[in-house]
């Protein structure tokens, strides 16, 4: 029983965020395929905390290959330090493989994929902007029960991309060969702008939701009734001025078959009951 128990520890598979949106999904999946999953966060035991690098070695300890999520964002200050600290951790401790979730279009964020792709481990980069499960988890979940998405958006259009598709490519790239070494960028099948978003969403619901562009000095002083970090105004500035706005074949040629589109998870997300209002 203790050699058994030795040596499925030895083949854990460490999800960093393991409750968040693609984080809980990657877990239920390797559960699913019986493997075995350590989850990485404050909550849990040995815990882990981006803020105390202490946490590193203690969670890595007897893992195979690891999921790598950053809060916040790979975007933002310190986050290439301690993805360097993490990956020495790693290294340190015999893990095998990493999968690092990054952003599309963000330059900061490439910095961590660099430091992810030389530090002598297997590698796989999954590139990815707008989830579309920001509208129905946490993140924009309120503003679409107000019926109002405000952001600082504009008319960009975005390749909206579906958080089971990113799932999909990590568990695939984290338990399968043929994924080390690639960088997958993910989209959904179509361009969308958060107008066609609200509209979207409006007929799903048969409620009325509408999307209102703010400008940077706007969202700012929203963030700042939310007690938000400012760094998103500048992130959002980079990110949406048109740089995303093309599809990629990242989850054709991880797992080939095709995206999942908008309008199918506007559908299931409305039948589920998360956007009633009342």
């Amino acid at each position: 029983m203790g050699e058994r128990a030795s040596r499925d520890r030895a083949n854990e598979v460490l999800v960093i965020g393991g409750t968040g949106k693609t984080g809980r999904r990657v877990a239920a999946r390797l559960g699913a395929r019986g493997v075995p999953v350590r989850i990485g966060s404050r909550s849990e035991t040995p815990r882990f905390d981006w803020n105390d690098h202490e946490t590193f070695a203690p969670v890595l300890d007897g893992v195979r290959a690891a999921y790598v999520t950053y809060i916040p964002d790979l975007g933002f200050p310190g986050a290439v330090a301690d993805i360097t600290r993490f990956c020495r951790a790693a290294v340190d401790a015999g893990v095998e493989r990493l999968v690092l979730l990054s952003g599309r279009g963000e330059e900061a964020a490439q910095e961590s994929e660099r430091v992810v792709q030389r530090c002598g481990l297997e590698w796989t980069i999954v590139r990815c902007s707008w989830f579309n499960q920001n509208f129905s988890e946490n993140f924009m979940l309120e503003a679409v029960l107000a019926g109002e998405i405000a952001l600082p958006a504009g008319d960009a259009v975005e390749p909206f991309v579906d958080a089971d598709d990113i799932a999909d490519v990590v568990v695939a790239a984290l338990t399968e060969p043929g994924h080390a070494g690639q960088v997958y960028e993910l989209s959904g099948p179509r361009l969308l702008g958060f107008h066609d978003i609200a509209a979207e969403i409006s007929k799903a619901t048969g409620r009325d939701v509408r999307y209102v562009p703010l400008s940077p000095p706007q969202y700012a002083a929203a963030l700042r009734e939310r007690g938000m970090s400012q760094h998103f105004v500048g992130l959002f500035g980079e990110v949406l001025d048109g740089r995303n706005a093309y599809l990629t074949d990242g989850v054709r040629r991880a797992l080939r078959r095709e995206p999942r589109d908008f309008t199918d998870f506007a559908h299931d997300t409305a039948a589920s009951g998360v956007w009633n209002a009342d």
